[in-house]
């Protein structure tokens, strides 16, 4: 039976909830939606939809790099916005975040986000199989 293994790390803004920050499971990873939280201050980024998506990305690429991997693991990610005329400006960042790496991806817009937010997303992830995060995304620093 695969055993499961909870992700925290304080890279990455603490779960706001009863969650933890991802799961490991069967050689996947799942994470919990992530939000634009400064994992310092615990607060909402200021700024646009691109300076809220580029948090929230660092700290999903924080997440997973706990669990042992990268963006370049990722095999699906779903993108939650508040505001759909939004997403080309999303787009744009989640395209420097994920370079030449394509996962499969889900965006819909929402009524509300916590912390009144203008994006969330989660992913699925799998686990290297020799324990090195895959080098195929790379962060946009």
């Amino acid at each position: 039976m695969p055993k499961t293994r909870l992700i925290a790390t304080e890279s990455a803004p603490a779960a706001i909830g009863p969650y933890s920050q991802a799961v490991v499971h069967g050689g996947m990873i799942y994470t919990a939606g992530q939000i634009p939280l400064d994992p310092g201050t615990g607060e909402v980024v200021a700024g646009d939809i691109g300076v809220q998506t580029e948090r929230v990305l660092e700290n999903l690429t924080e997440v997973l790099r706990a669990a042992g991997a990268s963006l370049g693991d990722v095999v699906k990610t779903t993108v939650f916005l508040r505001d759909l005329e939004e997403f080309v400006a999303m787009n744009e960042v989640y395209g420097r975040f994920f370079g030449g790496h394509r996962p499969a991806r889900s965006t819909v817009q929402v009524a509300r986000l916590p912390r009144d937010c203008s994006v969330e997303i989660e992913c699925i992830a799998t686990v290297p199989v020799d324990g090195a995060a895959s080098g195929a995304a790379r962060n946009a620093e």
